[in-house]
């Protein structure tokens, strides 16, 4: 038995998809001499002709970003960035003040232990010791 166009009918009629329409099997002699789209109407209300719920899809869960070497986030140690930055820039004041003269060879050398062993957390610290060192001669 191929109750395929009443199917394509009832689908129009009701419009849902083919799928959808579902046929009890007990009252296939009524849907059978269904020929208009009044008489399909007439049928879903006696409950000779049914409507499936929507199946539809899975709804797919989004995928996190991957983790691989560009998106791992982790806290950057910058010490030596932080050292770099700070000796050079202690070191270049330590020579400006040798070449104006302002503090000797020894001072100097001493200054660049100092900053090697970081001593000095700022260029104003260094300036204190500098005003010490000039105090103590």
């Amino acid at each position: 038995m191929k109750l395929n166009k009443k199917k394509e009918l009832a689908a129009r009629t009701l419009g849902v998809g083919k799928s959808r329409i579902s046929f009890n099997v007990n009252r296939i002699d009524e849907i059978k001499e269904a020929i208009t789209k009044q008489d399909i109407k007439e049928l879903v209300s006696g409950g000779a002709i049914s409507i499936k719920e929507i199946r539809g899809t899975r709804t797919k869960k989004k995928r996190k970003t991957r983790r691989r070497a560009g998106s791992i986030k982790i806290k950057v140690n910058t010490r030596k960035r932080d050292y770099m930055t700070i000796t050079r820039k202690l070191r270049a004041y330590a020579a400006e003040l040798r070449k104006r003269s302002q503090i000797g060879q020894e001072e100097f050398k001493q200054l660049r232990k100092e900053v090697r062993l970081r001593k000095f957390k700022s260029l104003s610290n260094m300036k204190e010791r500098v005003k010490e060192m000039r105090a103590e001669k």
